[in-house]
Order: C-alpha cells, then sequence, then structure tokens
C-alpha cells in the first residue's frame, strides 16, 4: 500500500516507519525541520521517502493526519485535494497543557477533520496507542498486544485500515461509524489521565507510554 503521512513528529514517525518496515511504500511530509524529515526517512529504511504535504497527498492510496489539533487546518491546506483519499486522523484535540480536550461527547476531532475534507473518507485510528510503544521495538504486553480502536463510514476505507493496523502487530477493533469519535478520544484521554497525572506510567513524557495502553477481553 502506499501511505502519505502528513505530520513528522512522535506519532507519524513511528507509524510511518513501522509501515515502511512491514513492506508498505510511505512518504512522509510536513515538517518546518527538513533535516527532521530526512532523519525519519533514514531512520525508516528503503520504503521511506520523503516530500511536501501536497505530494504525499498525491502518492498515497491512505493519508495519515499525524498533527497536533491546533496545526490541522494548515496540515490540510498544505496537503491540498483529498478527494477520494482515505484520510487517518490520529489528531486528539487536547488543550496545550494536557488537561483536557477542546472538543468532546457532543463532536469530536475526527468530524470536524470531515467537515474541512467532505470529499475525503475520514477514519479515526490510533489514538489509544501512545508513541513510546510504536517506538518500543515491541508491540507485546506479556503475550497481549493493545487493541486500536478505529471508526469511520465508508467500508473499504475502515477495511484499509484494519489491515494497516494488523500489519503493524496491533489489534483491530471496529468501533462502528465515524461520530463514535466523541467517545473514542475521551478513551484515549482518560489513558493520559491515568498515565500522566495518576502515576499509572512508570514514566511520563508527552505523548509516550511504553508501559500503559488498553486491551479489549472478550467472554
Amino acid at each position: 500500500m502506499r501511505i502519505g503521512i502528513v505530520g513528522v513528529g512522535n506519532i507519524g514517525s513511528g507509524l510511518g516507519s513501522l509501515f515502511a518496515k512491514n513492506g508498505h511504500q510511505v512518504m512522509f511530509s510536513y515538517s518546518h525541520d527538513p533535516q527532521k524529515i530526512q532523519r525519519v526517512v533514514n531512520e525508516a529504511g528503503p520504503n521511506a521517502r520523503s516530500g511536501t504535504p501536497e505530494e504525499a497527498a498525491r502518492f498515497g492510496d491512505v493519508i495519515v493526519l499525524a498533527v497536533g489539533w491546533g496545526a490541522v487546518k494548515e496540515a490540510l491546506q498544505a496537503a491540498d485535494s483529498l478527494d477520494g483519499k482515505t484520510l487517518v486522523s490520529c489528531v486528539n484535540p487536547l488543550t496545550p497543557d494536557f488537561s483536557g480536550l477542546e472538543v468532546g461527547t457532543t463532536t469530536s476531532a475526527a468530524e470536524e477533520i470531515a467537515k474541512l475534507v467532505p470529499r475525503a473518507h475520514v477514519v479515526e485510528a490510533f489514538l489509544n496507542v501512545f508513541a513510546g510503544i510504536l517506538h518500543s521495538g515491541s508491540m507485546l504486553f506479556g503475550t497481549d498486544v493493545p487493541s486500536v480502536f478505529y471508526c469511520g463510514d465508508d467500508a473499504a476505507s475502515k477495511t484499509a485500515v484494519a489491515k494497516l493496523i494488523t500489519d503493524i502487530g496491533l489489534e483491530p477493533i471496529d468501533s462502528g461509524p465515524l461520530r463514535n469519535a466523541r467517545f473514542v478520544e475521551p478513551t484515549a484521554m482518560l489513558i493520559l489521565q491515568l498515565g500522566a497525572f495518576l502515576g499509572m506510567a512508570k514514566e511520563w513524557t508527552p505523548g509516550e507510554f511504553t508501559d500503559l495502553s488498553v486491551k479489549l477481553l472478550r467472554r
């Protein structure tokens, strides 16, 4: 699969590197530091390359949006047309101090993003898997792997995203239509609260928990 990454922070670089190392073709984009993009490309290996957000949007069958909430509009404008594309939103609308969400329960970041790109097929995913896990070299928590909640309104796009989740060693959980993002995003916020402010993670660095995640159990 060809994947364009818009945003090369901890999440975008971690996901893109994992996709590339599992055989997908990846183009990284959107950073104010060109040297950072090149470092990420070098670390991801021969299946990775760099480009502008517009080039990444044209390149990818799937586009991953992995930027902060405040950068969403700028990043989407830089990507230009996303018509017909599967757009994976990894955006949680965190307040600057990580203490809450800018939007929630009556709408979601994913739904607001879908309004900005109405001809794209938006799927929300990867919010409850923190960057430290993606960069850790192993998805395993003992014998378990974290569950990844994903939701969207286009069946084909959801199938593609579920495959990407599986390809990097995580468990996809179909969480229904895109409007359910308004419940998925607070779930990720709860994990953040548990780890960062209630001391359940061994170490706290913004966005990075290697020892805290979620597993959906079935009986």
